[in-house]
């Protein structure tokens, strides 16, 4: 991981206070989507974090809904695989399996079709930004469900005073920025 390209990301990652609600500090990733020297740079960066780290041991890049579509497709591009999306309820076609959460804002469900991944297939489920950890715990539930290695979880941001890493239980994590 080069200094210049994290920094080039850090650089176009900017802070909304009291955004949706006061007392909140929001993380907008909307430039770094509107640089493609930048986006190019956060691909990079964690195409070379699971390189080194696993090798040829994955075989999918799970993209969880909505922002992780934006960065998961290009990430599984980067590394020859294909991309599975975990969705919000009611955006799958065909038999889905679901696991509910909490959000820093109330409740919610994801789903994954049922035939979207084989027992044993390699993942590293990919999000943009790790908060409360709820979003990301789901995800790792669903993959279990079909029964899915989880190898990672992988963010370009952590908020890491919500303390989300801790909702993962033992899968290992990784994220480009972290932020109080």
């Amino acid at each position: 991981m080069t200094d210049s390209e994290l920094q080039l990301v850090a650089r176009r990652i900017r802070s909304f206070p009291d955004f949706p609600m006061p007392g909140v500090l929001f993380r907008d990733l909307s430039p770094l989507l509107k640089d493609p020297d930048s986006f190019r740079a956060a691909i990079s960066l964690l195409a070379s974090h699971l390189k080194k780290t696993h090798g040829e041991k994955i075989d999918y890049i799970v993209g969880v809904d909505s922002r992780a579509f934006l960065f998961g497709p290009s990430l599984a591009q980067e590394l020859g695989l294909g991309c599975v999306l975990i969705r919000k309820r009611g955006k799958l076609p065909g038999p889905t399996l679901s696991a509910s959460y909490m959000l820093e804002y109330g409740k919610a469900e994801l789903e994954i079709q049922r035939d979207a991944l084989e027992p044993g297939q390699k993942v590293v489920v990919e999000d943009d930004l790790l908060a409360t950890g709820g979003t990301m715990r789901a995800a790792c539930e669903l993959l279990d469900q079909v029964q899915a290695k989880v190898r990672e979880c992988i963010t370009l941001v952590e908020l890491t005073s919500l303390k989300g890493r801790e909702q993962l239980g033992a899968a290992p994590f990784f994220s480009l920025l972290q932020y109080e």
